[in-house]
């Protein structure tokens, strides 16, 4: 599901059961991340998958990228390993208003 940022913040804070996943290369991630999230890197293809498979499928993921192409494609990925929840951050980090650590 795509998500304005306004709505991913506001639903991401309400959630309890949320985990934040960057799934940008590690240079972009040296660049600055939204505080808590864990990054895994899309184009590692099948390590992509197996990383993705050791997580649990029962927790909501907010995922995002540069600019919310790459992460369009993961929460897809996701929901095609039996992922229910992903929400993905339209206009990535780029339109980013959030702190970034």
């Amino acid at each position: 599901m795509n998500l304005t940022q306004e709505d991913w913040v506001s639903q991401y804070e309400a959630d309890e059961n949320a985990i934040i996943l960057d799934v940008r290369t590690e240079n972009e991630c040296n660049e600055g991340i939204i505080a808590n999230s864990v990054n895994i890197d899309i184009y590692e293809g099948q390590g992509f998958i197996a990383k993705l498979e050791a997580l649990d499928k029962s927790k909501n993921y907010y995922v995002y990228c540069r600019s919310g192409a790459r992460s369009a494609k993961a929460c897809e990925i996701m929901q095609g390993l039996g992922f229910e929840n992903t929400y993905n951050l339209l206009g990535g980090i780029l339109e980013w208003n959030g702190d970034i650590v």
